[in-house]
C-alpha cells in the first residue's frame, strides 16, 4: 500500500468524530483506489503503531482539544519535531495520536511520511452532536484530501509525488 489515510476519533463523543466522518466522506467520494486506503481506528496508540506498519506514506485526522476556535485546521509533519501536548491531550483511550507518534519515533517506526491533520474540537460529551464548526472543517479537509490526492498521486499511483507532502 502506497498511502494509507487514517482518520480516528469516537463516534458518540461529538466533535471527537471528525477524523472518522473525514475518512467516511474520503471513502464515499471514491478516494480509496489501488494505491490509496482509508481505514478507521478509535486512535489508540497501539492500534495506530499496528495501522501504518508496512506504509511508507501516511496522513492522519483526529480532533484536536478545544483552544477557543472549534473547526480549526492545522497540519503537522511528524518527522518536523515533537507534537504538540496542549493539541492531543491524554483521550479517552489513555493513550492517543500524540503518544503513538512519540513512540513510534522513539521506536524508529514512524513512516517514510506521517501528516496529521488536526481539527480542533468544541464539544466531546458522551451523546454530544457534532458542532457544526467542526462539521465545516470536516467537509473542508475531505476536499483537500480528495484534491491533494488525486492531483498527486491517484493519476500515478506507481510513484507517489512527493508534493502531496508538502
Amino acid at each position: 500500500m502506497s498511502l494509507r489515510i487514517i482518520g480516528c476519533g469516537n463516534f458518540d463523543r461529538g466533535d471527537d468524530a471528525a477524523g472518522l466522518l473525514v475518512a467516511r466522506r474520503l471513502h464515499a467520494l471514491g478516494l480509496e483506489t489501488e494505491g490509496v486506503e482509508i481505514v478507521q481506528q478509535s486512535g489508540e496508540s497501539f492500534s495506530l503503531l499496528d495501522s501504518w506498519i508496512g506504509c511508507d506514506h501516511v496522513i492522519l485526522v483526529d480532533a484536536t482539544a478545544p483552544s477557543g476556535k472549534p473547526g480549526r485546521i492545522q497540519i503537522w509533519n511528524a518527522h518536523a519535531g515533537r507534537l504538540p501536548e496542549d493539541a492531543f491531550p491524554c483521550s479517552t483511550h489513555a493513550f492517543g495520536v500524540r503518544e503513538a507518534v512519540e513512540l513510534a519515533r522513539a521506536m524508529n517506526r514512524l513512516p517514510q511520511t506521517l501528516l496529521i491533520y488536526g481539527i480542533e474540537g468544541k464539544q466531546f460529551s458522551l451523546g454530544a452532536p457534532l458542532s457544526p464548526e467542526v462539521d465545516r472543517a470536516v467537509r473542508s479537509v475531505a476536499q483537500k484530501l480528495m484534491m491533494r490526492v488525486s492531483t498527486s498521486f491517484v493519476q500515478t499511483p506507481q510513484r507517489l509525488s512527493r508534493n502531496i507532502f508538502r
